[in-house]
Parts: structure tokens; C-alpha cells; sequence
């Protein structure tokens, strides 16, 4: 079994680290560490730390660090526009999504979407989604955590599409297939996935005019909170991150 990973805002300077907080709870009360057992300590930003812990107290964990690495942030990024879905599964879709390596999930208002994000509980729903990916990020072990931005609009996911080195939109009355689609060497690649009531033509029109290309996942209609986390496995492994 893999060590488990517990987020840090810095990396210990020196060989000895106190956890504490939420995530020295977390180590000691939850994961109940015991002294000579492995984890990681990562910063989200690259950076991760190998340590063993040399003991345990309550909800903290002293460890000596055994080894250090900063892996390099991914090029090309994978962000993806999410339309925003029912219930839990908006969540489910950034939990699955995170833990196969997207970058950026940027939650979108698209028109057709059958909940809405009001102002009054915007924060809260992003909050939601945040803090979904920190915990899949952790449960994968990713050194990088990814970002999830500010709900967008279509315009701006327009925006966010006319700056990218490739966008994609998923839609099931496109021709050309996904896996036909070669990444680019750099830059990022942003990929457009539906809401439960799918990508109205003024939608797509928009997108296709700021550069993107409708492409088709596979014979198959997937519910949103999975078509993301399917389509993604396809550009990682085309871009031979996978």
C-alpha cells in the first residue's frame, strides 16, 4: 500500500516537521499513523517530501524527512469546462476528474443547466467543488493540486477557449472521434462537457467560433459526471501522461 499524502502549505526546511491541524488530526486520530510508517508531505505546488513518523501525539505527528522532489507542472495543462450538474454529481465529476490528473476544472453556467448556482450560495457550491478536489487530489497522491476557478460564464469560456493551443467540445452528433485527436505539444487544451440538458446550438456556435472543434466521446451517452473524467482518459493518454 502506497503512503499516504497529507497537504502542507511549505515543505520543511529541515529533517524534523510537526503536523498538526486538520491534517495532523487527520494522521493521528484517522490514518492512525504509528511510529517507522511512511507518508508524503506535498505543498500542491510540485513539491512533494518523503518522511517516516517518529511519533504521535494528540492530533499530531512528528516525522523526520527521508526525501525531497518537485515534479514539474504538466505541459500540456488539461483544463475542462464543467457544466454545472444536479445534486452530488458535479461533485462526483470533479472527484473523478481530479483523480486521473485534470489540471483546472472550470465550473460553467451553460443555459441549459437544470440547477443554477445562485449568487446568495455561489460560494458555498465552489467551496463544494474545492474541496473535493483537495480530498481526491490527496487520495491520488498528486503532488499538483488542480485548480478549480470561478464560475464562468460562456463568454468567458469562449475566452478561455480562444487563448488555448486546443479546445474540444463533446457532443454526440459530432463526426470527428475523440481519439482521432492529436494534443498539442504545449500550451493547454481545454475541453467542453455539457450539462445534464446538454450544449444548446448558440453554445456551440459561440465555441466553434472562438476555436474549439465538437468531437465524439464514443457510440454512448454518458451522464455528465462521467463523460469528463471518460474524455480526459483519452487526452492523457494521448498526450502520454497515462
Amino acid at each position: 500500500m502506497s503512503a499516504p499524502l497529507f497537504l502542507v502549505d511549505d515543505l520543511p526546511a529541515g529533517p524534523s516537521y510537526t503536523l498538526t491541524g486538520p491534517e495532523g488530526h487527520h494522521a493521528a486520530t484517522v490514518q492512525r499513523l504509528r511510529a517507522g510508517e511512511a507518508l508524503i508531505l506535498a505543498d500542491g505546488r510540485g513539491g512533494a517530501a518523503t518522511a517516516e513518523v517518529t511519533a504521535v501525539g494528540k492530533g499530531a505527528v512528528e516525522v523526520r524527512v527521508t526525501a525531497r522532489e518537485h515534479l514539474p507542472a504538466a505541459d500540456p495543462r488539461l483544463v475542462v469546462a464543467q457544466g454545472i450538474a444536479k445534486g452530488d454529481r458535479g461533485e462526483l465529476a470533479v472527484q473523478a476528474m481530479t483523480e486521473v490528473g485534470v489540471d483546472e476544472i472550470v465550473p460553467w453556467a451553460a443555459s441549459r443547466c437544470v440547477t443554477q448556482w445562485k449568487p446568495e450560495r455561489r460560494e458555498k457550491s465552489l467551496g463544494r467543488w474545492r474541496s473535493t478536489a483537495r480530498e481526491a487530489a490527496k487520495q491520488a497522491r498528486r503532488a499538483w493540486l488542480p485548480q478549480v476557478a470561478e464560475l464562468a460564464t460562456t463568454a468567458q469560456v469562449a475566452e478561455r477557449i480562444s487563448a488555448a493551443s486546443r479546445a474540444l467540445i463533446l457532443h454526440e452528433e459530432a463526426s470527428a472521434p475523440l481519439s482521432a485527436v492529436e494534443p498539442p505539444p504545449d500550451g493547454e487544451i481545454i475541453m467542453v462537457v455539457g450539462p445534464e440538458g446538454g450544449i444548446s446550438d448558440e453554445e456551440i456556435a459561440r465555441f466553434t467560433e472562438a476555436g474549439a472543434r465538437p468531437v465524439l466521446l464514443g457510440p454512448t451517452v454518458l451522464r455528465t459526471s462521467t463523460a469528463g473524467v471518460a474524455a480526459a482518459s483519452v487526452l492523457l493518454a494521448a498526450t502520454g501522461r497515462w
